[in-house]
């Protein structure tokens, strides 16, 4: 496995928690949208500590982009990443990663989940190919949507939030449910990407099968 070295150009925030890095992209790296790597931060004490964070950069882009939550309440390489500016490093390996696009269909996620989602959609929209492809996005409140304008753009109506932990007019209320999928999912008979916590992925994916999705059409990092 190759390790590069490269050099964090800009720190933008996203949401109140979740903030894009943007760094240097190594001559002929390549990788697919929806795929990772794993990235440790290059300072004495960090840089074996690597964690899986998925590209939502493009390909073909000049440099690399990664959108990451931070979780303050423990300590760890996210936290950390709070601390740096644009006179560090970080160390990346090759790509890695099961979910690809492979066809229309509904992108189920929760929360941070959403990240693999991002590059594929990207690309999609540029190439005019978003189709009637499907978003239905799980998150506690409102604040916490990662790039919520721009999968309204891209998506219009089929860009589809609930909230668990805030009651909206405009939004359903509650976790991802056998009746939420109904009411919501167009075609049970295309493809299925689903990213998010463990428990919500292993309750989405029993309400699928109960709803008789078979496990061919469903592509998730597990598989």
């Amino acid at each position: 496995m190759s390790k590069y070295k490269i050099q964090l150009k800009s720190i933008e925030e996203v949401t109140h928690d979740v903030n894009r890095y943007t760094a240097e992209k190594p001559k002929g790296y390549e990788f697919t949208p929806g795929q990772a790597t794993e990235l440790s931060i290059d300072e004495v004490g960090l840089e074996e500590e690597g964690r899986p964070f998925t590209f939502t950069s493009l390909p073909k882009d000049d440099q690399l982009e990664f959108t990451i939550k931070s979780y303050t309440d423990r300590d760890g390489v996210t936290k950390e990443l709070l601390n740096l500016d644009d006179r560090d490093k970080f160390i990346i390996e090759d790509a890695f990663g099961a979910i690809k696009y492979d066809g229309e269909g509904t992108f189920i996620a929760g929360g941070a989940g959403v990240t693999p989602f991002i590059s594929i959609f990207r690309k999609l929209e540029k190439e005019g190919k978003i189709g009637d492809n499907q978003l239905l996005f799980s998150n506690k409140t409102q604040k916490d949507i990662i790039l919520r304008e721009e999968f309204r753009n891209m998506l219009g109506s089929n860009f589809v939030n609930i909230f668990s932990q805030e009651r909206t007019n405009e939004y359903a209320y509650g976790h991802i449910s056998k009746e939420f999928l109904k009411e919501h999912v167009k075609d049970f008979d295309k493809k299925f990407y689903v990213c998010g916590p463990p428990e919500m992925m292993e309750s989405v994916l029993g309400q699928l099968k109960e709803l008789g999705v078979e496990d061919d059409q469903i592509i998730t990092e597990d598989m």
